[in-house]
């Protein structure tokens, strides 16, 4: 299975939280259904060509959340994952893009209104 993740190699941001954010969203969106069985480490790392060690690391992670479980022999799955924690990470993710955001936009000295204005033209774009 050829999971569709994006790597961007210009980002500051590392490696592994870009796949992790990406594959946590996959699972509390339900994209990924309880149960599926996940591509290999090693798969994985040469589908996003990263390292293997990174990929455990997002498999590590994303089972100590309880998102995935991995049965040595058979594989790493999606985990079953009940209605209010899928909520929970699901809200969790959006709170970490928008705290993001805003400490990008005081980092290039926007302020409090220029930052609301962009934050109504994206949900205007978005949700029309």
């Amino acid at each position: 299975m050829r999971l569709p993740i994006q790597i961007n190699e210009q980002s500051a941001e590392p490696l592994y939280h870009q796949i992790e954010v990406q594959l946590r969203a996959l699972i509390v969106s339900g994209q990924l259904s309880e149960g599926m069985l996940l591509p290999s480490i090693r798969e994985l790392a040469q589908t996003v060509k990263c390292s293997v060690i990174t990929v455990k690391r997002v498999y590590n992670d994303l089972e100590a959340e309880g998102l995935l479980r991995t049965r040595q022999g058979t594989g790493t799955y999606v985990a079953q994952v009940g209605e209010q924690e899928r909520d929970r990470h699901r809200l969790a993710a959006v709170i970490e893009a928008l705290e993001l955001a805003v400490i990008a936009g005081k980092r290039v000295q926007c302020t409090e209104e220029e930052l609301e204005t962009m934050f109504k033209e994206a949900m205007s774009k978005h949700f029309e």
